[in-house]
């Protein structure tokens, strides 16, 4: 037994075969950037290859539209986004708005109750407070 332990141990090291790990590339700092040049941005979500981050080049993509094209633009993305939105069903609408008007109602009663707590106990106090300079 013994000697097949050795034999292990003993075996061609394997993480001489291994790659080694690639350097991380290399950080460009904003004061070594060519000056006129402008930063790449984020492109907007669908833009690109799928799994790679597109990029773009700010204002190099053409004159803006017009305000009534902008606003059209806007209401068109508008619907297109309120259409991929979840909504809930009304059997969920009752049952959270339940649940919140119970809250609110056992809340309100807490505090109440602390309240009066309170105000009875400050209203003690100044009795014993009236209590105690009027015997002196």
């Amino acid at each position: 037994m013994p000697k097949k332990a050795d034999n292990i141990m003993g075996a061609k090291d394997d993480s001489d075969d291994l790659p080694l790990p690639e350097p991380p590339p290399e950080r460009v700092s904003s004061a070594e950037a060519t000056p006129g040049v402008v930063a790449p941005r984020a492109a907007r979500f669908g833009e690109g290859e799928e799994g790679r981050a597109a990029r773009r080049e700010r204002n190099l993509s053409g004159p803006h539209g017009g305000f009534f094209e902008r606003t059209g633009q806007f209401w068109r993305d508008t619907r297109a986004e309120l259409k991929r939105v979840t909504w809930p069903t009304t059997t969920e609408v009752k049952n959270t708005t339940i649940i919140t008007v119970i809250a609110v109602i056992f809340f309100a009663l807490y505090l109440f109750a602390i309240d009066q707590a309170l105000a009875f106990l400050i209203e003690q106090l100044f009795r014993f407070v009236n209590w105690l300079v009027g015997a002196l």
